[in-house]
């Protein structure tokens, strides 16, 4: 691990201090993945990047994240890269002819012969499926676009009703909403990404399809704490067990997409809400993904339903909002970010913001640390207070605080610099890498040299300070200091 800066400043360098608290997740591609457009990226407003395992080589994901970090090394800001695993992907087999047409109301049936298929049959080239489906069970195609209705299973076939027909193509995906389907969350492919991100050195692994906490368990064992695991929701499953889940993860994605699929429609606004307070309450970051700004991959500027659907992620307090397509492929990648930025600061400056984003309810846990942390809230909530200053080795203290939503940014301070990529994820955090300290004399001396480097108030301003003594020791939070700037910090020496 790091233990002193890896990037040179100038003494009364700032860097990019962003005017809102929810943070910006980022995809990148083929429309993206290059320096320049990252840099572009960044100055926009992205402030974390993910790699997409499903598409591309490893050679072109190795060239991408040395470019991110080419562009970290330059803004000298800290920089979250999630790599996210494509995980156990159902799809049908071939047709003889590349496509079918399936009839709304005819039988289908779905087998284990490898034989191209037509409009009467295909092959699934999933065993674990036999056996498992039961009667009145339901088997959506292409993203939803044709479901089908289980009459009767056995070991070798499923024999179906069409209830919503259409056209059907080779490999065309397969969702099974109604029963939990016994396939490892990570795949084969899985595991190499896996293998290759932690070497590549990525912040954050998105774990695609998570059915329940054991999914999760088996990621954490092969991660080894090398990073940051973030698990998706995208099943009903995962829905139904979405505690342990939260517990097990350090992060839970909202991946509206398949969940969407999964569900009916209506169902997906109260869920997404519902799992956003839920991920809040224990103080592990949340981001809302898919379909944000889809318009966007096309067209310059989004529709009035997209802007009102990021507002409503912001004023429900989520760590992040996530561009897929949009930055990965689209047409306007960079315009994309921006009017995400431009949303984002719009909502927070909305005077009924800080309102609507605690009808989530945080309460602490009965500890010290916690009990300090919901402090730093209410003295920023009482007092003109610009900033909350947080040393933290691990980043506990720091999501222990933006749990509770303060009014004031925080100020990061961490010597390790996995720490501070991480927590580029975190709301409200503007996080820093510096060298440890070892006294209090210390620790609120160079608490105000940072604040007056990164725009945290000038002379005259207050500023709340949140550390643990003895200084280094993992979970010792249990010191509150509130500091008043002279503004002459920056004439004693570091």
């Amino acid at each position: 691990m790091a233990t002193t800066p890896p990037f040179r400043r100038s003494p009364h360098h700032r860097g990019i201090k962003r005017q809102r608290k929810v943070k910006i997740l980022a995809t990148l591609g083929p429309a993206s993945r290059d320096k320049e457009t990252i840099e572009k990226l960044l100055k926009a407003g992205a402030d974390a990047f993910r790699v997409n395992m499903s598409h591309g080589d490893h050679d072109t994901h190795r060239e991408t994240i040395a470019n991110i970090r080419a562009v970290e090394k330059d803004s000298m800001r800290p920089i979250a890269i999630l790599c996210d695993l494509q995980g156990p992907k159902l799809r049908v087999g071939t047709f003889a002819e590349g496509k079918a047409f399936l009839r709304h109301g005819a039988h289908f049936t779905l087998d284990r012969d490898p034989t191209p298929g037509d409009e009467n049959r295909v092959c699934l080239p999933h065993p674990e499926l036999f056996g498992i489906l039961q009667n009145g069970e339901r088997l959506l195609i292409d993203d939803g676009k044709l479901r089908l209705v289980v009459i009767k299973a056995d070991a070798d076939s499923i024999l179906c009703t069409v209830e919503v027909g259409g056209a059907i193509s080779d490999r065309k995906g397969v969702n099974v909403p109604d029963a939990i389907v016994p396939v490892p969350a990570l795949t084969d492919k899985d595991r190499r990404d896996l293998a290759f991100a932690v070497d590549q050195g990525a912040d954050w692994i998105g774990l695609s399809f998570v059915q329940r906490p054991e999914d999760v368990a088996e990621a954490r064992r092969l991660i080894g704490g090398a990073c940051a695991l973030m698990s998706k929701i995208e099943k009903p499953a995962a829905v139904q067990a979405i505690d342990g889940i939260i517990e097990l993860s350090d992060g839970i994605m909202v991946a509206r997409g398949d969940l969407g699929v999964e569900l009916l429609p209506e169902e997906v606004p109260p869920i997404q809400k519902h799992i956003v307070a839920k991920t809040r309450a224990s103080g592990k970051p949340v981001v809302v993904a898919t379909q944000m700004l889809e318009s966007m991959i096309t067209s310059p500027s989004p529709t009035r339903a997209e802007v009102s659907d990021v507002a409503n992620a912001v004023y429900d307090g989520a760590d992040a909002v996530m561009l897929s397509a949009e930055t990965a492929a689209g047409q306007w990648p960079v315009e994309a970010v921006t009017i995400m930025d431009r949303i984002a600061v719009k909502v927070e400056t909305d005077s009924t913001y800080r309102e609507r984003i605690h009808l989530a309810a945080t309460p602490p846990d009965p500890t010290t640390a916690d009990a300090l942390s919901a402090s730093c809230a209410t003295i920023a909530d009482t007092l003109p207070i610009e900033g909350i200053i947080v040393f933290t080795g691990s980043g506990g203290s720091a999501r222990r605080v933006a749990r509770e939503r303060p009014a004031a940014p925080m100020l990061v301070l961490t010597p390790t610099l996995a720490t501070a990529r991480r927590l580029a994820l975190l709301w409200g955090a503007h996080t820093v890498t510096t060298k440890d300290i070892g006294s209090f004399e210390e620790m609120i001396a160079k608490g105000k040299r940072m604040a007056l480097r990164h725009g945290f108030g000038a002379a005259g301003t207050r500023l709340v300070a949140l550390a643990g003594v003895p200084f280094g020791v993992p979970g010792s939070t249990n010191l509150l200091h509130v500091v008043t700037l002279t503004g002459n910090e920056l004439d004693t020496p570091n």
